[in-house]
């Protein structure tokens, strides 16, 4: 399992840059897929932008609709047991329904 980040413009600025996200995408293959977690706006087009262009080297992306922190502890842990990528995407998915009180 390996975690990257991908925020922020090339120059340092807030937003998003479609080559620090698939740069960081490819980085985190490991062969079994990677999962992405935005947090909104910018980051959820420029995502979907990069999925629609197929210009991640078959990679298996998935892009999770689900709270960017608390997916990515849940998705995290059940990486960390060897869950496959689909249970660790439902699993971030389903953080949305967590309650906190």
């Amino acid at each position: 399992m390996r975690i990257r980040p991908a925020g922020g413009t090339g120059d340092g600025g807030l937003g998003t840059d479609p080559d620090r996200i698939a740069a960081a995408i490819r980085d985190a293959d490991t062969g079994s897929g990677v999962l992405v977690l935005v947090d909104i706006g910018s980051a959820v087009l420029s995502v979907r932008a990069l999925l629609a262009g197929g210009d991640l080297d078959g990679i298996d992306v998935r892009l999770a609709d689900a709270p960017l922190v608390e997916g990515a502890v849940s998705a995290s842990v059940m990486a960390a047991t060897g869950a496959d990528l689909a249970a660790a995407a439902a699993a971030a998915e389903e953080a949305r329904d967590v309650g906190k009180l």
